[in-house]
């Protein structure tokens, strides 16, 4: 059983007993943020401060000018540039492996500089956040990312994090996007990509369709903007979707599985009725549509699709497996010995921090699924993971130990039994840096319980 805390570089720079209170926790390793975006931090800790803003998306090792093309990440003013070397260094003096966890398509830093990389949705609607894989330069940035974390970091392992397409869920700037009462398939649906790389892998009238489906109207098929009806694959059996604790999740026939976005805010609420459009006008001067008066919406985004289902999903998952490969293959090339463990979802719909994989990924040593929801449905989620390993691949469980979980040892060491049970071989604790001292006590009684 191995046991992995994650934390960030500021949590151990400046702080001479982070090392020694990071493996009181019996971890065998910490996650390591090479690479991570924006957000705001507490650090209850820390000598220096007790709150740090980190405004925008950075790398943490030095950026060697040469190395990169035309993507090139950003530097940090908050810490040290060189930050991620200076905390491996001291969590290895304390006898801790050291994975760089690595952040690598959600980056706004990026995608506000070079808005043509990322993902849009059906109306046009740019996610500066996030980059699209579709795009040759946003593959390229990835493998340099991977190269060089590899290279100049020397991690003792490597865990990719948003390896694939970014959706619509996402803590923004005072987020305000929950009064839409948008329903788990509307934001599925509005974190398909059209953008220039994507629109035309799509059958025709796709975009149309998807606009459609989340105003409720019926869709246009004479927009210039789209060609006329092909043929296309039967539907794919219907799924029911439901949300609950910030998880979107769909029972499919190869298992329970869930889209949840562990940094991000779920905005959805229930449905519950459509409101006539006095104007009767189409979104973004798409002209004149018929607004439907349906108290039951698209159950789930296959519904939503239709016959149209089986080819985008192929391309949703192609974009996730395309860069998967590329980054495993770079990964090897660099450091053929390290574990590789990827932040993946079974759901073919997935689209965050944790990629679609529903058909495994033999390369990677680890698996590792999102447990921050229903417990059950996270224990599905872990074992349909499972079932998808190859032999002698390991499945890991990403365990929430902070907000709303409770500071309770007893509690969380009966979650964890849940994961063991369900195939997790692999605990990856969230957050040792953020969590407050009752909070890690919980951890480390939790771990001792469990043996």
């Amino acid at each position: 059983m191995v046991n992995v805390a994650y934390v960030y570089p500021w949590d151990v720079v400046g702080d001479p007993s982070a090392p020694e209170r990071l493996a009181r926790l019996g971890v065998e390793a910490v996650a390591l943020a090479a690479v991570y975006h924006s957000t705001r931090a507490a650090t209850p800790y820390h000598p220096a401060h007790r709150v740090l803003d980190v405004p925008y998306p950075a790398f943490y090792l030095p950026i060697r000018p040469s190395s990169w093309s035309r993507l090139v990440p950003a530097s940090p003013t908050w810490t040290p540039a060189d930050a991620y070397l200076q905390a491996r260094d001291a969590l290895k003096a304390a006898g801790l492996h050291v994975y760089a966890w690595t952040v690598l398509t959600h980056n706004s830093h990026l995608g506000t500089a070079h808005p043509d990389l990322t993902v849009r949705n059906a109306f046009g609607d740019p996610y500066p956040y996030a980059l699209c894989p579709a795009h040759e330069d946003v593959i390229e940035y990835c493998e340099r990312l991977v190269q060089e974390i590899l290279t100049v970091g020397e991690p003792d392992g490597l865990i990719l994090e948003a390896c694939g397409p970014m959706g619509f869920g996402h803590q923004s700037v005072h987020e305000k996007t929950s009064g839409a009462d948008w329903t788990s398939t509307d934001t599925d649906l509005l974190s398909l990509c059209f953008c220039t790389a994507c629109a035309d892998r799509y059958p025709p009238n796709t975009r149309d369709q998807v606009r459609a489906a989340i105003d409720r109207t019926l869709p246009s098929t004479t927009t210039a903007s789209t060609p006329g009806p092909r043929p296309s694959p039967p539907p794919a059996p219907n799924t029911t979707n439901s949300t609950a604790a910030h998880t979107t999740s769909s029972q499919t026939g190869t298992g329970t599985t869930s889209r949840t976005d562990p940094h991000s805010t779920d905005s959805t609420n229930p449905h519950n009725s459509i409101q006539t459009d006095p104007h009767g006008t189409g979104p973004h001067g798409t002209g004149p549509q018929t607004r439907v008066n349906d108290d039951a919406p698209h159950a789930t985004i296959d519904e939503a699709l239709g016959r149209r289902a089986d080819e985008v999903r192929a391309v949703r998952v192609e974009l996730s497996t395309a860069l998967r490969e590329r980054l495993i293959a770079v990964a090897r090339n660099s450091a053929p010995s390290i574990p590789i463990t990827l932040h993946a979802n079974p759901d073919p719909w997935a689209a965050g921090a944790f990629a679609p994989l529903p058909s495994g990924e033999p390369g990677a040593d680890v698996l590792v699924a999102n447990c921050w929801g229903d417990p059950a449905t996270d224990a599905a989620r872990l074992a349909r993971l499972k079932e998808l390993s190859v032999p002698g691949q390991r499945v890991g469980a990403y365990v929430l130990a902070l907000p709303p979980r409770p500071a309770d040892a007893e509690s969380m060491a009966d979650q964890l039994r849940a994961y063991a049970k369900a195939g997790a071989s692999e605990f990856h604790l969230y957050h040792a840096g953020l969590a407050s001292p009752q909070r890690l006590e919980a951890v480390r009684e939790a771990l001792r319980l469990l043996g």
